[in-house]
């Protein structure tokens, strides 16, 4: 592992990036204009949502999209709450009460990583050793003081963006970079701007998917998702009201990540060698403990056998989606916003009595709806550039 000074500076910028990042300023602005949001409006930005996704993921879309689709179907398991008509149970009473959060998250993270690490051991894996300087000096710092702002101030953009994400934040914060930087760059060939901004972007776009979450109930991540599936398991619903009916809640969280990052730099930076340590471990040591640690947690929500074999069916679910190189996020997003879409449309409906008119009759249902069929051309744009791209390369051979 080389240029080791280039990765502990990593450590300590997108705390910095916290700090400043205007998430505790503009988020209660956007709470009261969010206050605004009747049923309509928040299932039409929920499928915006849905569709931001697609357009966002670069060169695979559409296996995007379907991976969603998947987290909609799978958050319809369950008897419905309105009707009492048993959905995609299969008569197995376990799945009355739907597929549980928990076992959904570790079954596709946790289980599928065990699958891919036992594929690795099977193939056999060379240990990981730390070479050179550990520690950067203030010279490295300084040389990536400017790229590390203005790729946090990106970064933050595209994290308040539902579904974008810290992958999206990375490349586009990196692409940014080796444009400016020009002939003058060696992205590639180790280059610390390179390194840094990517970094930078992701640690600025998980404070801009807050935004959303706090505000609009909407997760701008995969990580936000599990944050509202927590909530949610102590009767926290994030929304707008949630500044007016519990604030204690909201700066308790703000305060608590600032904190957090604070202390993530004082222990970053001497304990970067130890951290380096951990990629020496074989996978026969890590399988056994993650696999240990994963049962316990999917057997305590409800002490069910029935919840092991459903988690271990859904890891290999996802162990088949991520061989076939879909992602899981959009899964886990799909699944939060599935329940979400069907009780705001629900209510829009029965508040008009049945009138379709209602999804787009006021102007922030209609203006969303146009951002949505922008979104939905991005990705198509893309492609036809991309292929026009080649028929040039083409031609000039």
């Amino acid at each position: 592992m080389e240029n080791r000074p280039s990765t502990n500076t990593t450590n300590w910028m997108p705390s910095v990036r916290w700090m400043l990042s205007p998430v505790k300023r503009y988020t209660p602005l956007l709470a009261k204009w969010a206050i605004a949001f009747g049923p309509a409006e928040y299932f039409v930005l929920m499928v915006f949502a849905i569709v931001c996704l697609g357009g966002m993921a670069g060169d695979k879309p559409l296996k995007t999209f379907v991976a969603a689709l998947i987290g909609l179907f799978l958050s319809a398991v369950g008897i419905d709450a309105n009707s009492g008509v048993y959905r995609f149970t299969g008569d197995n009473i376990h799945l009355t009460d739907g597929i549980q959060f928990v076992v959904l998250v570790l079954g596709l993270f946790s289980i599928s990583e065990i699958l891919l690490l036992l594929e690795k051991t099977h193939r056999g894996q060379e240990a990981v050793k730390a070479t050179g300087r550990m520690m950067f000096n203030l010279k490295e710092a300084g040389a990536v003081f400017v790229v590390n702002i203005r790729c946090g101030l990106l970064g933050f953009i595209m994290g308040v963006l539902p579904g974008a994400g810290a992958t999206l934040a990375s490349a586009v914060a990196y692409m940014t970079e080796k444009r400016l930087a020009g002939a003058s760059g060696k992205f590639g060939q180790g280059d610390m701007r390179g390194l840094a901004a990517p970094e930078t972007a992701i640690g600025a776009s998980a404070c801009g998917a807050l935004v959303p979450m706090l505000t609009l109930g909407v997760p701008g991540s995969g990580t936000t998702a599990v944050m509202i599936g927590a909530l949610s398991l102590y009767n926290i619903t994030p929304g707008p009201l949630l500044f007016q009916q519990q604030p204690d809640i909201v700066w308790g969280l703000i305060a608590s990540l600032f904190v957090a990052n604070i202390m993530l730099v004082i222990l970053n930076i001497p304990m970067i060698r130890i951290f380096t340590r951990i990629l020496a471990v074989p996978n026969w040591a890590l399988v056994p403990v993650i696999a240990i640690i994963t049962a316990i947690g999917v057997y305590a929500v409800h002490a069910t056998t029935f919840d092991l074999f459903l988690m271990v069916g859904i890891g290999i679910f996802g162990y088949i989606l991520r061989k076939l190189d879909f992602p899981l996020s959009p899964v886990l997003l799909g699944f939060i916003l599935g329940g979400l879409m069907e009780q705001n449309l629900r209510r829009a409906l029965s508040i008009s009595n049945g009138a379709l008119e209602i999804l787009w009759s006021s102007p922030i249902t209609f203006g969303v709806w146009v951002l949505t069929a922008i979104m939905l051309f991005v990705p198509l744009l893309r492609i036809w550039r991309k292929r026009a791209q080649q028929r040039r390369a083409l031609a000039d051979v």
